[in-house]
């Protein structure tokens, strides 16, 4: 029989903490699964292999009898491997067939699947045969993460937006609804989506991390919005009503008199929102320009200004 270096198999170190066994076998697992690899018997029997070698190190007390075994034996994974020259020499050898009930390798029946074996406690599931095949195991699939930029009004109205998922057998195209609210750095998530399971394991999730993009009219600070609007100096220093516009709809401000440039009037309650519907502030920052053309009407005007200050 050929010796199974499970280890070696999911290509960690001998080690390796139980969840970096598991993040290895779900990567190889995604890599050789029969749905991404169809009509590909190489690639199936590396996946039979990689949840032969999870069946024994997945399982903390399962991997703690099996490194017993590797310490009693050295035999590198594939090589020929004769049980008579262990302390397990009464091992009872016996050729499976593909017809066996078990989908594991003769190394592993030999040792861990018969009633007779001296390990064969390691794997006892409680199922009518006292074992379970590769094709039994059920894993989930793992989540994913991905990165999406919206505006600051698709985030506000909670718009709905279509992403298109690349991977797997196909690329996939799919429409979700964004929270109203949601702010930079929190996530959405896509149930559903992720990895798929295998052996019958749900799939897992995407989870969208949102960044939202600078907006040509509004900068968002918290919950409070900002723009800037330009004044005429005469429009400053009188005061002035002027039409504004908002994330959601047009108001008319009072800009009080000798109002400066870089002073801002707030108006409660018209800013961004978060998710439960709390709204901030709308602040209106002031610019004073001048007419683009001055007439010779308006310079003079200026002349009797610059006079009276």
């Amino acid at each position: 029989m050929k010796y199974k270096d499970y280890y070696e198999i999911l290509g960690v170190s001998k080690s390796a903490s139980q969840d970096e066994i598991k993040k290895a076998f779900r990567k190889s697992a995604k890599k050789y699964h029969p749905d991404a690899n169809p009509n590909n018997k190489t690639a199936e029997e590396k996946f039979k292999e990689i949840n032969e070698a999870y069946e024994v190190l997945g399982d903390s007390g399962k991997r703690e009898k099996y490194d017993d075994l590797q310490k009693e034996v050295k035999y590198r994974n594939g090589e020929e491997f004769d049980p008579s020259r262990s302390r397990y020499g009464n091992v009872r050898y016996q050729q499976h067939t593909a017809s066996s009930e078990s989908d594991f390798s003769d190394f592993f029946n030999a040792f861990f699947g018969g009633a007779d074996s001296p390990m064969s406690d390691l794997f006892r599931t409680g199922t009518a045969g006292g074992r379970r095949s590769s094709k039994q195991f059920v894993q989930n699939g793992a989540d994913s993460e991905a990165e999406i930029n919206i505006t600051v009004k698709e985030a506000f109205f909670g718009e709905e937006k279509t992403v298109t998922i690349t991977g797997g057998r196909k690329d996939r195209t799919i429409s979700f609804k964004i929270p109203p609210g949601i702010q930079t750095g929190e996530k959405i998530r896509l149930s559903g989506q992720g990895e798929p399971g295998i052996n019958g394991g749900k799939s897992g999730d995407i989870l969208l991390r949102v960044s939202l993009k600078e907006d040509e009219r509004f900068k968002l600070s918290g919950l409070d919005l900002e723009t800037t609007i330009d004044l005429l100096p005469w429009d400053a220093g009188l005061g002035t009503e002027v039409p504004v516009d908002t994330i959601d709809g047009r108001i008319v401000v009072t800009i009080p008199a000798g109002i400066q440039t870089d002073n801002k009037v707030r108006v409660a309650g018209r800013g961004y929102r978060d998710t439960h519907g709390r709204r901030g502030d709308f602040l209106i920052r002031v610019r004073i320009v001048n007419p683009k053309v001055i007439s010779t009407e308006l310079k003079a005007e200026y002349q009797k200004l610059k006079k009276l200050n």
